[in-house]
């Protein structure tokens, strides 16, 4: 009984997520670090660099971006170009000494952090594409409790397709609310995440009853 005990024992978030790189869980297609389908496939990808490329560029003067989660930097790569300066951060420090290597500009800066736990860098928008979902709530708490700090917050979570019970708790890792009919939304408890604007950007719905990808901006105090 003791031995199952442990086994159930939650690991640490940065050796969760070191190993679902480490052991390619989230597929390869044939890259050394690669954050799956969500930040690949084309119908996903296509609609929020739209969108995103469309906000920065609404500003008279280029503002200044912090990317919470960057996993392999094929959705920032395409967006550093509009913005004035660009913080990239993750929790895995192999993936970001990769990234250093392979994507450069004189406007990025890459940073090996948990988010979680370590204080954020500053800037005017912060976005944190589908990282909450594979979070426990106690570690989700933490992070929007940070996001005050910032002037404008984009937040993507894949959910449920329809109505679901918010919020559901889970332990840190691969996995996603999804499988409880459950997903993250910052607004509800316990988060309650309190804001000057909502305006929803844009909705993908995904094939064979997988649920929606939801990117949501978020205007702070």
């Amino acid at each position: 009984m003791e031995k199952n005990k442990k086994n159930k024992t939650p690991w640490p978030t940065k050796a969760a997520m070191d190993q679902i790189y480490k052991k390619q869980l989230w597929g390869s297609n044939g890259l050394s670090f690669y954050s799956g389908e969500g930040s690949h496939k084309q119908d996903i990808v296509n609609p929020y660099i739209e969108v995103l490329t469309t906000f920065f560029k609404s500003f008279k003067e280029p503002i200044s971006v912090a990317d919470l989660g960057c996993g392999d930097f094929n959705i920032g790569k395409q967006l550093i170009m509009y913005t004035k300066s660009y913080v990239a951060v993750d929790i895995v420090e192999a993936l970001i000494n990769y990234n250093k290597t392979h994507f450069k500009a004189k406007n990025l800066t890459f940073r090996c952090l948990d988010i979680a736990k370590d204080q954020l860098p500053l800037a005017d928008c912060v976005i944190l594409r589908q990282v909450l979902q594979h979070l426990s709530n106690k570690e989700v708490e933490s992070i929007v409790n940070k996001l005050y700090a910032f002037k404008y917050v984009i937040i993507t979570e894949h959910l449920p397709e329809g109505d679901f019970i918010p919020n559901k708790d889970i332990i840190s890792g691969q996995g996603i609310r999804l499988k409880k009919q459950s997903g993250v939304d910052v607004l509800a408890a316990p988060f309650l995440f309190k804001v000057k604007n909502v305006k929803h950007l844009f909705t993908v719905k995904l094939e064979e009853n997988k649920g929606v990808i939801k990117t949501v901006l978020y205007e702070v105090y």
